[in-house]
């Protein structure tokens, strides 16, 4: 007998002709769109692009459901009188046209936040400034092959609100949640998971402080038979520590911790009153890097309860990693060449850069999220042989490194590029038999491409054409 989802069965009783607002026509909101008409709201979607900007699928979509639109430059002007508001993670819930409509009695959420509100079984969220697409999956395919019904969502996978009917509380749904997702957030999954919190996206949030604020919301809420897993390594979540209402669970590649599992040397382990059991060798992983190691011992941590080490490890150590992460793509006259497109901050490509003992050409730039670039510096001193630069922040690169080179009397070959076969072509003319081409921008990929991937699909096609 299928089991009754209370919970979702009042929420739709509610949403029935209510006045429903969805800001944002991204991935997350058109499977949304779908449901909500199906359930007979009363729809307005809003999104800032002009009419000619949208997909005409969705478009279609529109015509097709009689839904009412608001699109162009003021497109908030006509947010009024709604009684639910939908946005998408990249809508800043700030707007003053936002705002008003809350202090008219508006309730302000998300696809994300109603799927953890009224999913039936476990929720394990995780969230960190590096590495939490790996970690993210590598929870999931633990819990899958180990015999859980599992769901994969949030910042990757499919949007899984519209499948909240199909859940059933023996259920684990993973999630990996962003900064712009969990801003609102009045809710925590019940198994939470930070995996560092270092500057990002400050092109966006208003301060470093605001955005270390909405990582925080994916424990905030949290209760006592809750369970956060956060980096002992990291200042800032190894402070959160102190605040967690549930069980708090570290991890650390740095310090031999009494309790929780850590990466020592090339040993992964787990502590246990202070005595430390032999987990796995990181030389019998397929992934490479400390921080991918990481993302292991993040991973064994929020499974820990679901899981035994010798089950998850047989998943893990098969895990051939995430596209664009680190990613192998080819040897070619004795250069090996590595897609590490999903480095869009320095303390990523910093870690990219540690994972090789190789020498190594590396391809850096692009779209400006006004970070700073001093920390790279002296990491690309110490592993780069030649330094390819391309987009935004290409100068800023290169005066941290002349400064830092000045400072060290060193010297670094640096070519400017105006494209990324042009990098491609470069790197090609510069490596030499037994380095490594590494594309880690340390940039986002939004001043050339439309988001990271693309940025990478594309590197892969040029590099696969040599």
């Amino acid at each position: 007998m299928k089991e009754v989802n209370k919970k979702l069965e009042e929420f739709e009783q509610y949403i029935r002709g209510k006045k429903v607002a969805i800001i944002g026509l991204g991935v997350s909101n058109i499977p949304l769109l779908d449901y909500l008409h199906n359930l007979k709201a009363n729809i307005t979607v809003f999104d800032k692009r002009e009419i000619n900007e949208i997909d005409k699928n969705i478009l279609d979509k529109i015509t097709e459901y009689g839904i009412s639109f608001s699109f162009g430059n003021n497109y908030l002007s006509k947010l009024i009188g709604f009684d639910i508001i939908f946005r998408s993670p990249s809508c800043r819930p700030d707007l003053p046209e936002i705002q008003k409509e809350l202090e008219n009695g508006a309730i302000l959420t998300s696809e994300i936040e109603m799927l953890i509100e009224l999913c039936p079984g476990k929720v394990i969220g995780i969230t960190g400034s590096d590495g939490k697409t790996t970690t993210t999956t590598l929870i999931y395919e633990v819990l899958k092959q180990n015999g859980y019904n599992c769901y994969l969502g949030g910042n990757i996978g499919i949007p899984l609100f519209t499948k909240v009917h199909e859940m059933a509380k023996d259920d684990i749904v993973v999630l990996e949640l962003s900064s712009f997702q969990l801003l609102t957030m009045k809710i925590s999954p019940k198994i939470s998971v930070i995996t560092n919190i270092t500057p990002n996206h400050l092109d966006i949030h208003k301060s470093y402080e605001e955005y270390i604020e909405a990582k925080e919301n994916i424990m905030k809420y949290q209760d006592g038979d809750s369970v956060v897993v956060l980096n002992y390594d990291n200042d800032i979540t190894k402070e959160l520590g102190k605040k967690a209402k549930g069980i708090v669970r570290y991890f650390s590649s740095k310090t031999k911790l009494d309790e929780g599992y850590i990466v020592d040397g090339d040993v992964i382990k787990y502590c246990e009153n202070k005595i430390r059991k032999h987990v796995i060798n990181t030389s019998e992983l397929l992934l490479r890097g400390k921080h991918m190691y990481e993302d292991v011992v993040a991973a064994l941590s929020a499974t820990k309860d679901f899981v035994d080490d010798e089950s998850a490890i047989n998943v893990i150590k098969n895990f051939k990693g995430v596209e664009h992460r680190l990613e192998f793509v080819r040897e070619l006259d004795g250069v090996k060449w590595y897609n590490d497109s999903i480095g869009t901050s320095p303390t990523r490509t910093i870690a990219g850069l540690q994972s090789f003992d190789e020498k190594i050409v590396l391809i850096a730039g692009g779209y400006d999220k006004h970070l700073d670039y001093t920390p790279l510096a002296k990491p690309i001193l110490d592993n780069v042989s030649s330094l390819i630069l391309i987009g935004q922040t290409a100068e800023k690169i290169e005066n941290a490194v002349k400064r830092e080179a000045e400072k060290e009397n060193k010297e670094i070959p640096i070519y400017h590029c105006r494209s990324l076969e042009e990098t491609v072509t470069t790197a090609k003319k510069v490596a030499k038999n037994g380095e490594i081409v590494l594309l880690s921008p340390a940039s986002a990929a939004f001043d050339m491409f439309k988001n990271f991937a693309e940025r990478g699909k594309l590197y892969k096609e040029l590099v696969n054409k040599l």
